[in-house]
């Protein structure tokens, strides 16, 4: 496939391609091109002359527009779905749910598109007249990973367009054609230079949109270490920045929570997308009292869970996107293994499968925060489980790292909950349902794990200036002016 810049599919600027691969079999699906900057100053340029036209398009004109993606994404949904799976890995019923979101999130931005401009307030005197506009940035660079492709892409492009932006969307070089194909069949409609994208690497085509003078807007979602990165290179052009980054989320299991409940809930948390998810439960602490029996029904329930093929029917978890990401695993494992800790299940390559990026969902405990599986980033399907004395350890457990993304608490005890909710740290907080969204809920980081906020009204306002304007209807003279 290849790149869309201002309307119409491109092989850009290099003959150079960039190869995409399904991380089940390794089979090659296809290629894109290996973006430049100049595909980047190209696309930049398309969607700055686009800019005026689709800010000044009516509101109810710009819903009906994202109304329709939503449509046509549907009528593509099941190939979508399956394209997902091929490219990225997770099982199809995880992708069925990301599909929904993307097209769910375009219907709830179109709504958004025609709630409001701004607000009027009170002015100083009779004669006057004092309002605040929301107003769109122009050309929004929104560089998306690869474990929710479409899913974080529209998080980002929704919001953006409805305001009344033009994006240049920059996918990972691991999952670009899923984007690609969304576009081609759901996005033709709009006015050439709106929705533009360029494939490619980082360096060489997503650097050139963070610099680039004509973008003062950057939405990335990804690691802590580019989004720092990033910041570094925007700050001297003093670019708005929306950045959703690492998280190492905690799960606090209490005494008084269903074994099962909790077994299960947390096996979601931590294995969904192999673990590959910013939100992923990384760290979990379980009271001391019940660790021993909560660890061992959860090896039971891990060990049953079915492993293969993203595309095949009963598979509960699927490959790793790459064998880098596969061995970062391997590393935490065996270091904290090396120290002391204590693997119930998993911890290897499964042997039955010769090709593909697999790594057996993991069960560990006799870990501690001296060792990386609790303080780094790990971002595959292992779940380290710590026991914790009192509530008081348990918050300061949870908030001992340098993250603030989600965090998540079992418990029916509601004067727990309450001290949850006001003493952790982190941008959302789960309590008896981890790792569920809501569009109207705002979803981002705190401390490291980023700067800005997705979904809701707070999602919508992250691509929208503010501007006062003061305006005295009568026009005379004042007496505070000169002379004194």
């Amino acid at each position: 496939m290849e790149m869309f810049i201002n309307g119409h599919f491109t092989a850009g600027a290099s003959q150079e391609r960039i190869t995409v691969i399904n991380p089940a079999t390794e089979e090659v699906l296809g290629d894109v091109p290996r973006g430049t900057a100049q595909d980047a100053q190209d696309a930049v340029e398309a969607a700055k002359a686009a800019f005026p036209n689709w800010k000044h398009t009516p509101a109810p004109e710009r819903a009906i527009a994202l109304h329709r993606i939503a449509s046509e994404i549907r009528t593509h949904h099941e190939e979508l779905v399956r394209l997902l799976t091929e490219e990225e890995g997770k099982p199809l019923p995880e992708n069925e749910e990301e599909l929904w979101w993307v097209e769910e999130t375009f219907d709830y931005y179109a709504e958004l598109a025609r709630h409001d401009r701004g607000r009027v307030i009170p002015s100083g005197d009779a004669g006057q007249f004092n309002f605040v506009l929301k107003e769109p940035y122009g050309v929004v660079a929104c560089i998306v990973p690869w474990n929710y492709p479409l899913l974080l892409m529209a998080w980002k492009v929704a919001p953006a367009l409805a305001a009344g932006n033009t994006v240049v969307i920059k996918p990972s070089e691991l999952t670009p054609l899923s984007t690609l194909r969304l576009v081609e069949v759901a996005c033709r409609h709009l006015p050439p230079g709106v929705v533009n994208v360029v494939t490619g690497y980082g360096p060489e085509a997503g650097e050139p949109l963070v610099t680039h003078p004509d973008v003062p807007l950057v939405a990335f979602t990804g690691s802590l270490a580019v989004g720092q990165h990033i910041a570094a290179l925007a700050a001297p052009m003093m670019k708005r920045l929306h950045l959703e980054l690492g998280g190492k989320d905690p799960m606090v299991i209490a005494p008084d929570i269903e074994t099962e409940v909790g077994v299960r809930a947390l096996a979601y948390a931590a294995l969904i997308n192999a673990g590959q998810v910013c939100t992923s439960t990384e760290r979990v602490y379980v009271h001391e009292s019940i660790l021993g029996r909560f660890s061992e029904e959860l090896a039971d329930f891990v060990a049953s869970l079915r492993l293969g093929n993203g595309l095949d029917e009963g598979t509960d978890i699927g490959p790793m996107i790459r064998d880098r990401f596969r061995q970062k695993v391997e590393s935490h494992v065996q270091e904290a293994v090396a120290a002391g800790a204590r693997v119930l299940v998993g911890g290897q390559r499964p042997a039955e499968f010769r090709r593909g990026f697999f790594y057996q969902p993991t069960v560990i405990v006799n870990v501690d925060h001296s060792m990386r599986i609790m303080r780094e980033e790990t971002f595959g399907p292992v779940i380290p489980l710590m026991p914790y004395r009192d509530f008081d350890e348990a918050i300061h457990l949870a908030n001992d790292t340098p993250y603030g993304l989600g965090a998540s608490l079992m418990t029916h005890d509601p004067k727990l909950v309450k001290r949850f909710f006001e003493e952790v740290k982190a941008g959302t907080i789960w309590i008896n349902d981890p790792l569920t969204d809501n569009f109207a809920g705002p979803f981002g980081g705190m401390k490291m794990s980023g700067i800005g906020r997705e979904l809701g009204q707070e999602g919508f306002d992250a691509f929208r200036e503010t501007k006062h304007v003061h305006w005295d209807i009568e026009g005379g003279v004042k007496d505070y002016w000169y002379p004194y």
